[in-house]
């Protein structure tokens, strides 16, 4: 397939935080939107995209679970990561005002993010699919007292006016973003830190995951995150989704991973890529 530009499939509407994160990124990248995890991933696996934009985790709200899930599956590899500042803004119709909005309407995530600013203001939380379908849904409505929560982005995008901003109870509220793709081949080690994300599965034996990690510990590799998840819904069957700062071929790095499969029945690199830092 032959494209002119960049394209980046993420999961959501239009102005999604997600949305926001490939703008932040790539600006000059054409975004396609999917409704599901799995089907902007299979569009990379497919050809029909360039890259996919993944939440991975957020400071308020944890992990997304679904990534970890997904990701080892597609074969698909991490070329960067991205934080996205979680700003939520009120937003209602052109020439509203803020007394005259009743209800809010967003994702219930971000309602129980923004629970202080509803009750100061006596707006009742309206559950809805999606931050930015929610946008786009008050966009439409003749209903001056309907408002969303969601980000400037989707606000610009869809034609409403901001009449709060920042209304988020966690002032640090932001989200990591994976970047994938089907094509990648393994940055060298160029003085930049960087960041290595891989699964496992331990042998069953007794403290197999604390012999696992020692390795980590002895070469001084710092493990940022490490999450279990079950395998194919067996109770005895642990895969490990792990992210170090440092590179395979780092000295250190690769003496402590040479150790991790000592202990491993299932060991792969998911990417390789410059570390970033929120803010």
């Amino acid at each position: 397939m032959t494209r002119e530009n960049l394209t980046i499939a993420f999961q959501g509407a239009l102005g999604a935080y997600s949305h926001q994160a490939c703008a932040e990124a790539y600006p000059d990248a054409d975004v396609i939107p999917f409704h599901s995890f799995e089907d902007a991933l299979n569009a990379v696996k497919d050809g029909d995209a360039d890259l996919a934009m993944m939440p991975v985790q957020n400071s308020t709200y944890g992990r997304v679970p679904d990534i970890h899930r997904l990701l080892p599956q597609s074969g698909l590899k991490i070329i960067g990561e991205h934080y996205v500042r979680v700003r939520i803004s009120l937003m209602a119709q052109k020439g509203v005002k803020l007394e005259q909005v009743k209800t809010a309407l967003s994702h219930p995530v971000l309602l129980g993010q923004c629970a202080t600013f509803l009750n100061e203001h006596g707006i009742k939380p309206i559950k809805g699919g999606d931050t930015a379908g929610s946008a786009k849904d008050v966009s439409k409505s003749d209903d001056p007292s309907q408002g969303a929560l969601a980000s400037e982005f989707a606000a610009k995008l869809y034609g409403l006016d901001v009449l709060a901003k920042d209304i988020e109870d966690a002032s640090n509220n932001t989200t990591r973003f994976l970047i994938v793709s089907r094509d990648y081949a393994r940055p060298a080690l160029n003085g930049e830190e960087m960041k290595t994300t891989f699964v496992f599965r331990v042998r069953n034996i007794p403290a197999a995951l604390y012999k696992a990690m020692g390795g980590f510990a002895t070469n001084g590799v710092n493990m940022v995150k490490l999450e279990s998840a079950m395998v194919d819904g067996s109770f005895t069957a642990t895969q490990f989704y792990a992210d170090i700062i440092g590179h395979p071929d780092e000295p250190a790095v690769a003496r402590a991973l040479e150790e991790l499969g000592y202990f491993t029945t299932h060991l792969e690199i998911l990417g390789v890529y410059k570390s970033k830092h929120p803010g």
